[in-house]
């Protein structure tokens, strides 16, 4: 029989997150994963040593840092600090970027430059020189000056396709995080896939307020924001579609519109994402783990079918406490 996949939560770094991650850790999710898009949340590092020193015992996991947005040092040095402050917890995730990248008007990296990056943080991490923009650097803190080298903090990959796969192989990555049911079980010990949604209440549907607000924001990140990104006419084709665009191009010229499309990116809904995701009608239920709690189990046994080893759930709408709760246990993961 596989082994059922363990529950870890995703969180946005804002000011409530350190409440949210004890909650998570009263509940038994194995880690909380903080996001990285500083254009949209709080510092990730910021809220990563937060939570390092506001709770116990639970994993920490930065899903994901983005090559392009801090140099490798920068990124060694800050996994090096949260390390010392909650030891062995810290797992680093690293992404080309898609949406990250986007918000500031940039391309999401290359999968060759985000394993370019991949290596350099490593190496800094292992101690040893690395060549970096034609220049050598190493991590040279003297002891109490910073972590010992050599840093054993994991650091795993956001793959997608088969240049992602690729590229985690080529790496021998530890651990994988997936948007997307694997099709492959891989050669990496960890696999993780992240999912949103929402647990139904006896009675509940996409016509509910409460499901809208915590259901859409998945249906609009992975739907309208990421065909907006592919080409900004292809989200006429979806309900509601065509208005939601006429409000982008109403509201910001051509070479600004990428500082508003991804706002409340995956967690909030703003008015004009609440109306598009209420066009979506049932289809709002269709995409991500939104059901009621049995639903929920099975989708972990069939996600552990696939190698899932881990399910990062992301809760999304104004009650993460109750986000949070629900899925735990419908998982069968609740304290």
């Amino acid at each position: 029989m596989t082994d059922r996949p363990a529950l870890s939560c995703a969180l946005a770094p804002t000011a409530d997150v350190v409440a949210q991650a004890r909650l998570a850790e009263q509940l038994g999710y194995r880690r909380v994963w903080l996001t990285d898009a500083p254009a949209l949340y709080g510092d990730l590092w910021v809220a990563m040593g937060r939570i390092a020193t506001g709770t116990e015992h639970i994993g920490i996991g930065a899903g994901v840092t983005v090559p392009g947005l801090r140099h490798p040092m920068v990124t060694a040095s800050a996994i090096a600090s949260v390390e010392e402050l909650a030891p062995g917890r810290l797992i680093m995730g690293l992404g080309t970027g898609y949406s990250a990248l986007n918000t500031l008007g940039r391309k999401a990296s290359t999968w060759a430059q985000t394993a370019a990056y991949y290596r350099q943080v490593r190496a800094l991490l292992d101690g040893q020189t690395v060549d970096i923009d034609g220049r050598a650097c190493r991590m040279m803190q003297l002891p109490e000056l910073g972590a010992r080298r050599p840093i054993k903090v994991p650091l795993w990959l956001a793959v997608s396709g088969p240049k992602g796969i690729a590229t985690a192989r080529e790496l021998a990555v530890p651990g994988v995080i997936w948007t997307s049911t694997p099709t492959e079980h891989g050669d990496w010990p960890d696999s993780a896939l992240l999912r949103f949604g929402t647990v139904l209440d006896p009675g509940e549907d996409h016509t509910h307020p409460r499901v809208l607000e915590a259901a859409g924001p998945g249906y609009t990140a992975m739907v309208v924001h990421a065909a907006w990104q592919h080409s900004p006419t292809a989200v006429d084709r979806l309900p509601g579609g065509t208005k939601w665009r006429e409000q982008v191009e109403q509201e910001q010229p051509t070479e600004r519109r990428h500082t508003i499309v991804h706002e409340g990116h995956i967690v909030r809904l703003v008015d004009r994402d609440r109306d598009v995701a209420t066009a979506a009608g049932p289809t709002l239920l269709d995409i991500g783990w939104t059901g009621n709690a049995a639903s929920i189990r099975d989708r972990f046994t069939q996600a552990a079918d696939s190698g899932v080893t881990e399910v990062i759930y992301i809760p999304a709408g104004p009650d993460i406490a109750r986000e949070l709760t629900a899925f735990a246990s419908a998982a069968s993961f609740s304290a």
